[in-house]
């Protein structure tokens, strides 16, 4: 009669072979070289094998995301309400607090603006009038309201701004007449910081020297915020935006964008920080930009 053996080996598995009265094997299969006594050779044990270098980062980015989360959850106990998003070019990485939640943008409008008047330009095959630069170099660089208006007015207002939009990818984004009311989220913002520095966007290589230069040379009484986290070495680009209305009780929206480069490229950054509620301008600044510190505390960039 034939019987069953069954082995147990090492890794939890079973081998049955059929084993007949004359040393036959019905099943084909072999006992181990180790029950036998015989010189088969035993197979290589496989090579153990840890995580790939692209696990651990992962591993450790996750880690630092859920790290920089508590403390923004922490924060957020204490303090008048805020969203923040950051993208890191050298990674692809983008993480995000609150990403779709809708602020007024205040100034900070003033650059989807800027983005808007570039691409119409380009759209006719020209540089930008001195007209145009004359409006636009006020309104970023010194956020000056009155020439926001005219510049708006200029290109076509809510309509063509709200065009424009969609070519810039902000889809979350609602264009108001009072173009100091328009609705956004730090995800569409980070969106518009990128489009700035992309070289297969919309915006060609002389409208992204053109906002880089503008976005650049803020009045220093207006480099507080996504400044705040640049390094001395570093460079930085920075729009604001800060309003106040009776609507909200007299309270503060206060808002901060921008991007944050080294010179070897270890850093490339866009930080997008929007609040309100805020008890007073200053208390506004203060929040964006312990909040900007936060991530950088954290996410190590």
């Amino acid at each position: 009669m034939a019987v069953a053996a069954a082995v147990v080996l090492g890794g939890g598995g079973l081998i049955y072979a059929g084993l007949s009265k004359d040393g036959g094997s019905g099943g084909g299969g072999l006992l181990p070289n180790a029950l036998t006594g015989g010189d088969a050779t035993p197979a290589a044990s496989p090579t153990p094998t840890g995580p790939s270098p692209e696990e651990l980062a992962k591993a450790e980015r996750a880690k630092r995301e859920k790290q920089l989360t508590a403390a923004l959850k922490k924060l957020t106990a204490t303090s008048p309400e805020f969203s923040v998003a950051v993208q890191d070019k050298t990674t692809g990485e983008t993480f995000a607090y609150r990403g779709d939640e809708h602020y007024d943008t205040a100034s900070i409008v003033k650059a989807q603006i800027l983005a808007c008047m570039l691409l119409k330009d380009q759209d006719a095959d020209r540089a930008p009038t001195s007209g145009e630069m004359a409006l636009a170099t006020p309104m970023i660089q010194l956020s000056d309201n009155n020439a926001t208006t005219a510049l708006f007015q200029r290109l076509g207002g809510r309509t063509a701004v709200g065009g424009c939009n969609k070519r810039l990818g902000l889809s979350d984004t609602v264009v108001n007449s009072s173009w100091g009311l328009t609705k956004t989220t730090v995800d569409d913002q980070i969106k518009l910081l990128s489009e700035f520095v992309d070289t297969k966007g919309p915006l060609d290589a002389d409208s992204r020297k053109a906002a880089f230069k503008l976005m650049n040379t803020v009045n220093q009484a207006q480099d507080w915020g996504v400044p705040a986290v640049a390094k001395a070495d570093e460079t930085f680009t920075v729009k604001n935006g800060w309003d106040t209305r009776s609507a909200d009780g007299g309270l503060w929206a206060v808002n901060t964008i921008g991007r944050v480069t080294s010179k070897d490229d270890d850093v490339d950054v866009s930080v997008a920080v929007l609040s309100h509620n805020n008890q007073s301008m200053e208390g506004g600044i203060a929040l964006v930009e312990k909040v900007a510190k936060l991530t950088r505390q954290y996410l190590k960039y």
